[in-house]
């Protein structure tokens, strides 16, 4: 059953690295993605999925230890899911590289010290349909007696002008309902959020979203926003539910 869950952005910019001169704008998101994670942390659970927005070829799941990095964007850094698996050390088979999603993911739990419970990863995207993500988001939450979840996405990144999809009048509503659905831990709200809308304002979370109201259905759980703004015409939204 799902006992806590984690909502945070997942733009590598994020990572202080990757950011350079700009990381201090995203400190305050930073801030409440680490108070985020320490509510995870402190409903002790079994196992801990991040669950992410990915490409075709990064989709699935990602076992612990699964590997990442920023060479992408410029920056040497890599990072790892949870703890190494022996395989990997021994040099077995490696695994699939993280998306970018997943390996922000890695960054936050490496950042805060995660040591709590083993972690999983699961990368989802379009054309994922809404009842497919709560199907989804359902099997996970049955897979252990406490089960907790870290959901990266963002918001429409459509906000402004200078937005990546420029700016379409619509986002500003969709961010708003995605947001007071985090903050209520409104699982029928987040069911509902339009997943052709999503795509058109180019809201990566919609999907990792609906996964997150499909574990939480009959969990009984409490939501808590802890951020929400829209930096470079992105909506970046933080949210804690136990």
């Amino acid at each position: 059953m799902l006992v806590a869950a984690a909502v945070c952005p997942c733009p590598p910019l994020l990572v202080p690295d990757v950011a350079a001169g700009a990381a201090p704008e995203l400190d305050p998101a930073r801030a409440a993605c680490t108070d985020a994670l320490g509510v995870l942390a402190a409903a002790r659970p079994d196992l801990l999925v991040a669950v992410g927005p990915a490409e075709r070829y990064a989709r699935g799941t990602h076992p612990e230890g699964t590997r990442g990095s920023f060479h992408d964007f410029g920056v040497d850094l890599p990072v790892r899911l949870g703890r190494e698996q022996a395989a990997d050390a021994a040099g077995g088979t490696p695994q699939r590289e993280l998306p970018a999603s997943l390996a922000v993911a890695a960054w936050l739990l490496e950042r805060t010290g995660w040591s709590d419970a083993p972690v999983e990863g699961l990368g989802v995207g379009e054309p994922l349909e809404a009842e497919r993500c709560v199907r989804v988001g359902a099997d996970i939450g049955a897979r252990a007696e406490r089960v907790a979840l870290l959901v990266m996405g963002d918001a429409s990144a459509c906000r402004t002008l200078k937005a990546p999809g420029y700016l379409d009048e619509r986002a500003a509503a969709f961010d708003e309902r995605a947001a007071r659905a985090l903050a209520a831990a409104d699982v029928e709200a987040l069911k509902a959020l339009d997943p052709a809308l999503a795509r058109e304002l180019k809201a990566a979370g919609r999907a990792p979203w609906q996964v997150l109201a499909g574990a939480a259905e009959g969990a009984g759980l409490a939501g808590a926003l802890l951020y929400d703004d829209a930096p470079y015409g992105v909506g970046y939204l933080v949210a804690a539910w136990s």
